[in-house]
Formats: structure tokens, C-alpha cells, sequence
């Protein structure tokens, strides 16, 4: 007789257990009945016995079971799952909105509109998947933002409890003890037990790791962000390579609470420290720090697998050596998505650095000043509003290129274009191509980066074009290397600007 699927698959997860296996942490949670607390699959503790063993799809499914997260692993801290974000259906758009804090500021019934389903359906659909409905889930995340608040922080208790997210310090606290096993002062105090006394304070903002899955190719996404780096919202410090200097990324961001700056350091030459980016983050609203964090790992793709797409791409021999060369490499995102759309058409036609060229010039125009500049930092990128019945006369382009930046803002203004973190990624493709002026590479150059799609080919990109010449390959290769098309992109790209020599394995 055949074995059950569920005990089949239950099994193969406690193999990746046994094996202490990385790859799995934030796809699956195993809890302890005898213990009482759940865990990520790499977590460095003993081994439990298999009898003991439960599996959740979700940190929430596990906490609505009754277990604690473990102090080892820190299992709300894992990367989240590849497969939400991947995923273009109602329960990958609802994670990545829950994700952005929706659910918090709009409540279920604002995710469901935005889904354009019914409260009742995305509940059953995220219960049957995730073993937790939207409020689970968004608790969830309420519960690690308030840890990170209180170890990094020296925030009041209550005013934590509020910029969590939560709607009471009675709610705040109980959710506190039944997820952590410790009261929120507990916590606090754990977390400066473990700090080097000094006569130095500590550095303004909130420290983060930014927690990733396997290698990560930080070369590649910083020098990506440098060379499109624009002036007054994005810096980039230190020299690529540079031995003990390594590169920092700043840009500010707009919040649904208020402004922020993100700080991301690229890790130094050498052997892999640790699967995080180090982050600082800089908000003058403190309830911004869940989606300021979102929106970063969107940028930096972060949630991404980088084995399922080493192992597809890599199947391809003309691709297998770009992949060997360049572990994790990722396909970067973007921290805001109309931003992204509006650079995404000055960048029509003209070369990489003339668009930041002119993006600079559109920032420095109709940008919002912040309160005050920080180093290079002086504006947030122009809301579409502002720039729907702008002149642009200060853009050197063409005019057709200026109505149609100002139609794409029309249209992000009113809601005919949605590039939100849970919008469908295919009628926002529909809405982009619908626009005068906006064309296939256009339209998928936003739906790569502004909407994460994993599986996007820009065929008509002068930079793939020449990366397929390379490789002695035509366009239609891309369909054997679905459904992370849009790596196979990144690679084609960095295979142009550095050819990997013939000699190398």
C-alpha cells in the first residue's frame, strides 16, 4: 500500500531536519510537543525524536498551536518563503500585502478589496495553505517587529506596543508571553545582558539582519544599485572591491506613517560571515518598521531561492557556467513600485547613466525635501500626483516620452495601473501596455522589478541580445528556463559587462 503524501512529505522534512538543512528554513516549521516550541529546520539544538516532531507551513500556524518560538534559532527571523513571493495567486499577492503591513493599517476587510475577493475567501484560502488566517498572520509579524523594537530599541514598553502595531498594551503583552515564553521587559533586558559594555552610545536607528537563503552574489546587486544610483534619494559609499572599505547603500523611502532612510552593507571580501545583510533603519514613524523592512528585502530579493534557480538555470549548458560563476545572484526589486515605473520610462531609449542623469533632475524638481538632508540624502522620489500635470520642461527629452511619463502618473494616481506589493501581475502588465508610450520592455522591465515576478524575458534588451550572442543562443532558449526568466535576465546581463573567461570550468 502506498504511503500517505502528508507522511511521505513529513518525512522528507525531517530528513532536511536531521541535516540541519538552511535551505528549508522559512518554507516549513517543525514544532516540539515536548518542548512546547517550534523551531526553523537548521536550528543548531538536539535533534528531537521524529514521534515528537509536528511540521507548520507558517510561524502563526505553529504559535496557534500553542508553541513558543525557540531563543536558539530565532525562527520568526528566517527568510520568508520563496514561494509566496513567487507565487502570482490570492495567497502570494495577500503575503506579500500582509507583508507591507496592510492588514494592520486596513484591516482584513482592506486586504480582501484589494484582493478583490470576499474577507470569507482569502481566510479559508490562507487557512487551507498556511494553517492561519490573515489576523494569525499579521499577529505574527506584530509579535517579531515588537522583538526587534525592544532588543535594538530604548523605546517605552507602551509606546512599542503601538508602533508594533498592536491596538492595546494588554494584546501587546499577551501576545508577547504566549509567542517568546517571556514577558516584553524580559525580553529587553535578555537582549542587553548579551551587549559589550562601553563608554560609547550606541549609533542612532534600528540595527537589522536581514536574514537570506543560501550564497548571495553581493557584488552583483550592489554594483547594480551604484551605477543606477540617483542623486538626492540613493547614495552609494566605498569602491567595488576595495579591501577593508566595503560598499554602503542608502536611499530614503516613503512610508504610509512617514519618511525613512535604509542603510544596507555589502559584506566584506572574503568568507561568507553569515547569511544576513547588515541594515540600519532611519524612520520618523516607528510603525513604519515592518514595511520599511519589506520593501527593503523586496530590493535586495532576499526571499529569493537560490537553489531551485541555480538547479534550473544551471540544467541549460550554455547558462551552467554564468550560474557556477555567480552564486546567488539575485534579480533585484524595487523598495518602491511607481518610483520604479517612472524611471523605468526615462530610461527609454537612452543609457543607464542618462537616466539617473535624469531621474536627478526630476527629484531635485518635484520631490518632497526631508525634514532635513543626511549626507547625499535630500528628497523622496515625487508621488505620481505630482507629476501627472507636471511640465517636465526640465527633462532634456522628447516630448512623447514626457506625455507619456505623465500619463503612467495619471494612471498610478487614479488606480488604473496597480503596482502595489499584492497586485495581479498580469493586468498590471495589461493597464501598463494600454498607455501611449509604453512598450513591451517597458511594461516587463516594471513587472520584473516593481512586481517581483521571478519569470520575465526582456527579448528586446540590448543587453540580452548580446548576452544570448555570447552564449550562441536565440530567445526562444528563455522557455526552458522558466520560471526564473528573469535571473536568466541578470545573468545574460552580468555575463555582458564581465564575460566569464573560456577557460573556466
Amino acid at each position: 500500500m502506498n504511503q500517505p503524501a502528508a507522511t511521505t512529505r513529513d518525512d522528507a522534512r525531517y530528513q532536511a531536519v536531521c541535516s540541519r538543512d538552511a535551505r528549508f528554513d522559512g518554507e516549513f516549521f517543525l514544532a516540539v510537543t515536548s518542548t512546547g516550541i517550534y523551531c526553523r529546520p537548521s536550528c543548531p539544538a538536539v535533534t528531537p525524536k521524529r514521534a515528537n516532531v509536528r511540521f507548520y507551513p507558517s510561524a502563526a500556524a505553529a504559535q496557534g498551536a500553542g508553541f513558543r518560538a525557540c531563543r536558539r534559532c530565532r525562527p520568526d527571523a528566517v527568510p520568508g518563503s520563496a514561494e509566496w513571493n513567487a507565487r502570482a495567486d490570492l495567497v502570494g499577492r495577500a503575503m506579500r500585502l500582509i507583508g507591507d503591513g496592510v492588514v494592520d493599517r486596513e484591516g482584513v476587510a482592506g486586504l480582501a478589496a484589494r484582493l478583490g475577493y470576499s474577507s470569507r475567501q482569502v481566510h479559508r484560502q490562507l487557512t487551507e495553505e498556511l494553517g492561519a488566517g490573515p489576523v494569525a498572520l499579521a499577529r505574527a509579524q506584530r509579535a517579531h517587529t515588537a522583538r526587534v523594537l525592544l532588543q535594538t530599541t530604548s523605546l517605552p514598553v507602551t509606546e512599542t506596543a503601538f508602533a508594533a502595531g498592536f491596538a492595546s498594551v494588554r494584546q501587546f503583552n499577551d501576545t508577547i508571553r504566549a509567542v517568546y515564553a517571556r514577558t516584553p521587559s524580559e525580553l529587553r533586558a535578555a537582549a542587553r545582558a548579551g551587549r559589550p559594555r562601553g563608554p560609547h552610545p550606541a549609533p542612532a536607528g534600528i540595527p537589522l539582519r536581514l536574514a537570506h537563503r543560501g550564497p548571495y552574489a553581493a557584488r552583483e546587486i550592489f554594483d547594480f544599485l551604484q551605477l543606477r544610483a540617483i542623486t538626492g534619494i540613493e547614495e552609494v559609499t566605498g569602491a567595488p572591491g576595495a579591501p577593508g572599505t566595503p560598499r554602503r547603500y542608502r536611499r530614503t523611502l516613503r512610508l504610509p506613517y512617514g519618511t525613512g532612510i535604509a542603510e544596507i552593507h555589502e559584506p566584506a571580501p572574503g568568507p561568507p560571515h553569515g547569511a544576513w545583510l547588515d541594515c540600519r533603519l532611519h524612520l520618523t514613524d516607528l510603525r513604519d518598521l515592518s514595511t520599511a523592512v519589506q520593501r527593503v528585502r523586496r530590493l535586495f530579493d532576499l526571499d529569493a531561492d537560490p537553489y531551485a534557480v541555480a538547479e534550473r538555470l544551471g540544467a541549460d549548458p550554455r547558462l551552467r557556467p554564468l550560474v557556477a560563476a555567480r552564486p546567488g545572484l539575485r534579480s533585484p526589486g524595487a523598495a518602491d513600485g511607481p518610483e520604479l515605473a517612472v524611471r523605468a520610462v526615462l530610461g527609454q531609449q537612452v543609457s543607464v547613466a542618462a537616466a539617473a542623469r535624469l531621474a536627478g533632475t526630476l527629484v531635485a524638481a518635484y520631490g518632497k525635501p526631508l525634514a532635513a538632508p543626511d549626507g547625499g540624502l535630500t528628497h523622496v522620489f515625487p508621488e505620481p500626483g505630482a507629476l501627472a500635470d507636471a511640465a517636465l520642461d526640465e527633462l532634456g527629452m522628447p516630448d512623447a516620452r514626457r506625455r507619456a511619463l505623465r500619463t503612467l502618473c495619471a494612471a498610478l494616481a487614479d488606480g488604473t495601473v496597480r503596482l502595489d506589493p499584492g497586485a495581479d501581475r498580469d493586468a498590471g502588465e495589461s493597464a501598463l501596455l494600454a498607455l501611449r508610450g509604453i512598450g513591451p520592455w517597458t511594461a516587463g522591465y516594471i513587472r520584473m522589478r516593481a512586481l517581483g515576478d521571478p519569470d520575465v524575458f526582456l527579448p528586446g534588451d540590448a543587453g540580452v541580445r548580446q548576452g544570448l550572442a555570447a552564449l550562441d543562443a536565440s530567445p526562444a532558449a528563455a522557455d526552458g528556463w522558466r520560471p526564473w526568466r528573469s535571473y536568466a535576465v541578470h545573468h545574460l546581463w552580468n555575463h555582458t559587462a564581465r564575460p566569464i573567461p573560456k577557460d573556466t570550468p
